[in-house]
């Protein structure tokens, strides 16, 4: 019976999504108000949920950081940032200029002939304990802090906090996803928008696809300035990692392959060795590319307004509130769904197609992630390495 509660996340949404079509053509009202009325209060938890998960991962990373803020470690984390939010200025400036052209506009709130929403039977109001601007904010201050005052027991204080974060995602949030993300589709399928909402996924992560290898190549071309190397050369080194990265859809459990990788492109032992854990944590760039452009997306297809100022805002804020999420399975998406309500206006129907889109192109992302891991690496040894070679003379 065990195997059968290791079955791959990916999977189960998608099981969760056919499920949901399917049952949407035969259940009777009052079972499709019976899953309307879960996905209620679980919309509800989430939304009380996602103020401690900003705070649970950004205080205690930005504390790290702090501690141990060497020219190397401040280096690196500057790239890394960098790159996340050139990937998502990236996205937006091809979402913007593409998306139109694939996408038809119909909001999700719109009833077509002959459909409604199933509305739940009652609901529980689980207020938040805080907005997500409150909880940033006071993250980023408590980090800082912790940071200059060497706070020893604030620091394991966030240490533990952000254990109990991961256990509620892990053993709650994770779990009841599949039945959420079915009851979206099956109220879609009820209301007859699941034909629109399909048609716009599929074009969406053929255009994230592309978009990701586009990205691996012009940051291997970049990186190839500073080493003069081949970049496809150096970008065929670490195709390994990626497929690994792949499989496992996990930054960490990749971190031996993109290491050796790493070394192999010529990176000294003791940089790879810093770099590769370190962005395994915080490089968030084909996670980024992917909220970018489904949220652009989702705008598009509900007709809501949106400019570049709108995003710039919030692409420097997904940069930020990823921080350490990758640890957690969906924990950037999750990390990332307040920022989507407080900035864009996503609703709670929004927000799980979002979850649903992210996570099933979640092996993607890593991969994008964890490959570009090797040319921050590449830049961070040029640059050290230079300054240890003037040093020796």
């Amino acid at each position: 019976m065990k195997r059968i509660f290791k079955v791959n996340l990916l999977v189960r949404i998608l099981i969760a999504i056919a499920l949901g079509i399917g049952c949407g053509y035969f259940f009777p009202e009052w079972l499709g108000r019976l899953f309307a009325t879960f996905n209620a209060i679980f919309s509800q938890f989430l939304g009380f949920l996602i103020p401690l998960i900003i705070l649970g991962f950004v205080a205690p990373a930005i504390a790290d950081i702090g501690r141990n803020a060497g020219k190397m470690l401040l280096t690196t984390a500057a790239i890394a940032y960098l790159a996340t939010i050139c990937s998502g200025f990236l996205s937006f400036a091809v979402g913007d200029t593409i998306f139109p052209k694939l996408i038809t506009q119909r909001p999700l709130s719109e009833e077509l002939p002959g459909g409604s929403d199933l509305m739940p039977f009652f609901n529980i109001e689980i207020p938040p304990l805080m907005t997500v601007m409150t909880a940033l904010v006071l993250a980023f201050l408590l980090g800082i802090c912790i940071a200059s005052i060497k706070g020893g027991t604030l620091k394991s204080f966030f240490s533990e906090f952000r254990e109990v974060v991961e256990m509620a995602i892990r053993g709650v949030i994770i779990p009841l996803l599949p039945i959420y993300i079915f009851g979206i589709f099956l109220n879609m399928t009820y209301s007859g928008q699941v034909a629109t909402v399909l048609g716009a996924f599929a074009k969406i992560i053929l255009v994230i696809f592309a978009l990701h290898v586009f990205l691996l190549v012009a940051q291997y071309c970049i990186a190839a300035l500073f080493v003069r190397k081949n970049p496809f050369k150096l970008l065929a080194t670490m195709l390994p990692a990626y497929f690994t990265a792949l499989g496992t859809q996990s930054s960490a459990a990749t971190i031996p392959v993109t290491l050796r990788q790493t070394e192999k492109m010529g990176v000294s032992e003791d940089v790879a060795g810093f770099v590769v854990p370190l962005c395994a944590t915080i490089h968030m760039s084909g996670s980024t590319m992917k909220i970018v452009c489904c949220s652009i997306a989702l705008m598009l297809m509900q007709g809501m307004p949106y400019d570049f100022g709108m995003f710039a805002g919030f692409i420097c804020m997904i940069g930020i509130s990823i921080i350490a999420a990758p640890g957690v399975p969906g924990g950037a998406i999750m990390a990332s769904l307040g920022i989507m309500a407080s900035m864009l206006g996503f609703s709670e129907t929004d927000q799980a197609l979002m979850i649903a889109l992210y996570i099933a192109m979640d092996s993607f992302g890593t991969a994008c992630n964890v490959t570009g891991d090797g040319f921050i690496a590449l830049i961070v040894d040029w640059i050290f390495g230079r300054k240890r070679l003037r040093e020796a003379a």
